[in-house]
């Protein structure tokens, strides 16, 4: 089974949900962080890098020889990476998606493939969970490909959570596809609610089920509840905002290691999220032994 943990902002306790999730899964447990702007979940985990792959985008180059100056790989190009007026074609690699359309169009095969490098996978270990994070270079435009690159390591058979980037936007929907079950993570704040109704309206699009979890429970009011009353949303979790938690986070603990009466509450939320997913039975929830 396949989690992905999103939420409408930044700030919501996403990687939170995420990393005590996969800690009280207690067996193997893959946990891709999918935020490759700003990865965090190494943070909360003891553990080094064991693998390092660079990840490169293939980008035109333009052979002047050959080219005709005809200008259909820039009538080609949705997102303005390669433009002609007449002349040889100018190239912008950070706009380019390495689609390779401008090559398989170009009439006198003047377009080749060259790599442009974007950023790098890692993949480490700590316990029960195998970390495999995107870090993005800096400079580098666009984090979609290098999230599927992220998500071409999962491994079948092995149950995968992933920690979406924050928003709406084409970062996360990368991350979403293909994925059996959506977690929101909200406050119940007028912010986290305004969020949370952009973030449900993205996932009703993707047609994946998907439940809330309410973080810092009692900071607000109830009007994320009375929203997912109405549109039928179930509220899977709520944490309650306990200041041994932020202690908890701001040394850099996970909270189901730090407070291990909190563990019942995400062994719960498994149990709701199964029970959501037609179809799948977890293993039962154990303590590991790095608990």
């Amino acid at each position: 089974m396949i989690l992905a943990v999103a939420s409408g902002k930044g700030g919501t306790g996403k990687t939170t949900v995420g990393l005590n999730l996969a800690r009280t899964l207690g067996s193997q447990v893959q946990l891709l962080d999918c935020d490759v702007e700003e990865p965090n979940a190494h943070l909360f985990l003891s553990c080094t890098v064991n693998e390092e792959e660079i990840i490169c985008i293939p980008v035109p180059c333009v052979d002047e020889a050959l080219c005709n100056g005809c200008g259909e790989c820039g009538r080609f190009c949705q997102y303005h990476a390669i433009v002609s007026f007449g002349t040889k074609p100018v190239i912008f690699p950070e706009m380019c998606h390495g689609c390779g359309g401008c090559m398989a169009i170009c009439p006198t095969r003047a377009l080749s493939e060259t790599k442009q490098r974007m950023g790098v996978v890692e993949t480490s270990h700590s316990g029960n969970i195998t970390l495999i994070q995107g870090r993005l270079d800096i400079g580098a435009a666009m984090a979609p490909p290098l999230i599927r690159a992220v998500k071409k390591r999962l491994k079948n058979g092995i149950p995968a959570i992933l920690d979406a980037p924050p928003g709406t936007s084409c970062p996360v929907i990368a991350t979403l596809r293909d994925t059996d079950f959506i977690i929101l993570v909200t406050e119940p704040t007028p912010f986290g609610l305004h969020d949370l109704n952009l973030a449900v309206d993205m996932v009703r699009e993707l047609q994946i089920p998907f439940g809330v979890v309410v973080n810092r429970m009692g900071i607000g009011d109830h009007r994320v509840h009375t929203f997912c009353k109405q549109e039928g949303i179930p509220v899977i979790l709520e944490i309650p905002d306990d200041r041994r938690i932020a202690e908890a986070y701001s040394r850099g603990e996970l909270i189901v290691d730090a407070l291990p009466e909190y563990r019942s509450l995400f062994q719960g939320l498994l149990v709701n999220v199964y029970a959501t997913v037609p179809d799948t039975q977890p293993d039962p929830p154990v303590r590991c032994a790095c608990s």
